[in-house]
């Protein structure tokens, strides 16, 4: 199989999804030409000769023996740099819990919180508690870097995507699309974190394009040209003001619009949308007294290890599950695993119809409570979890 775009000059130039090819060839029992610059990104695939070009005099001469290419080196595991660490965000403790509660079950999370209360932080500081990607996920997520372009040197990681898209970004630039086809946002976040910030300044249109994706796990691009469907498995982390001012709630700073501004600029976002987010979580300012604190003494390691054990329990689960965590619990997995005892059940029964919970609501509901159980160490679902879970869906506006 060969792959590769060829220059005037003869040269073979690098082209997009060598790694899929190459995985491809291995399946087909075949060997892959494919341009020098990418052969460390196909010797990723097992058992598939690889020859890596650099022009087609020099393949000739190879294919008839007269001259000899050598084989790629694999390319190297990639070690991140590490994040900002939770020892930096004062105060905030019930934050803090939702943040470790998504990590620990993949749980998709808004921040709602004035400017300047850490929400952006506490978003960046979560690839830092998250676990590492299996080989096989790293795999996953490096194919679809290799059809974006994006798989340099053939260099893999095994750290968790995280992106963060400028809410100027358009359907296609989330999505995907293109002249010739490439993965958007959503899908480059695949198995990863996708972090919205300044939710409401995104175009309507743009964000309800995410809905089917967070609730299927994957993106169908339909184009004149061409129909692809990427992966996009991801967990959205998203963070917004309560008002355009951002200051709902303080009668020194808000506007004289509130609390009408706080449902005007809030009603941007769609129902169906805020539906698929399973953990609503209100961030209040920092006081003066909060920043003179000395750092907490517990920390992203203390926290991660935490959500390490709980994801321990996920995967265990996963051989009758079928669920890489409790955010992909689903049909007869999730009434065996999640359903919990008499005093849950009685308690979100009424919640459920108190509050009006929908039926995707409802079911997102015992995923949460899954996995606040996990992150106790016990099996059963109790009352106690079921409330904690509760605690954490969307309010009203506050006057």
């Amino acid at each position: 199989m060969a792959v590769g775009e060829l220059a005037l000059d003869a040269r073979v130039v690098a082209s997009p999804g060598v790694l899929l090819a190459a995985i491809h060839a291995s399946e087909a029992e075949l060997g892959l030409i494919c341009p020098r610059a990418q052969g460390a990104e196909a010797r990723w695939a097992s058992g598939v000769p690889v020859i890596a070009a650099p022009d087609l005099a020099s393949l000739l001469n190879h294919l008839k023996g007269t001259q000899r290419l050598a084989e790629p080196e694999p390319g190297e595991v990639e070690q991140a740099p590490p994040g900002p660490d939770l020892k930096r965000v004062k105060g905030q403790e019930t934050a803090k819990r939702a943040l470790e509660i998504a990590a620990a079950g993949a749980h998709n999370l808004l921040m709602i919180g004035p400017p300047g209360a850490g929400k952006s932080l506490l978003a960046s500081c979560l690839p830092g508690i998250l676990p590492e990607l299996s080989p096989a996920e790293a795999l996953e997520v490096s194919m679809v870097q290799s059809v974006a372009g994006m798989l340099e040197d053939g260099r893999i990681s095994r750290r968790r995507p995280f992106r963060a898209p400028h809410h100027s970004a358009s359907m296609a630039a989330l999505t995907g699309g293109g002249l010739r086809v490439k993965p958007g946002e959503v899908s480059l976040a695949h198995l990863g974190v996708l972090f919205l910030d300044e939710l409401p300044e995104f175009q309507r249109a743009v964000l309800d394009s995410l809905r089917q994706p967070l609730e299927t796990g994957h993106v169908d691009v339909a184009r004149a040209n061409a129909h692809v469907t990427f992966p996009a498995r991801v967990q959205l982390v998203a963070a917004m003001n309560p008002c355009r001012c951002g200051h709902l709630g303080d009668p020194a700073l808000a506007c004289s619009r509130a609390p009408k501004c706080a449902a005007d600029y809030q009603a941007r976002v769609s129902g169906p949308m805020l539906d698929r987010i399973d953990l609503h979580v209100e961030v209040d300012p920092v006081r003066a007294a909060d920043l003179a604190l000395p750092p907490a003494a517990e920390g992203s390691a203390e926290v991660a290890a935490r959500v390490a054990a709980a994801r321990a329990r996920q995967t265990a689960r996963s051989q009758v599950s079928g669920a890489r965590s409790n955010a992909e619990l689903d049909g007869d997995a999730l009434e065996e695993f999640a359903t919990p005892d008499e005093a849950g059940r009685k308690l979100l029964m009424q919640a459920a119809e108190a509050m009006r919970l929908t039926a995707r609501s409802y079911v997102r509901m015992l995923r949460v409570a899954r996995t606040i159980a996990d992150l106790a160490g016990v099996e059963t679902v109790g009352r106690i979890h079921v409330a904690e879970a509760l605690s954490y869906r969307r309010q009203p506006p506050r006057a």
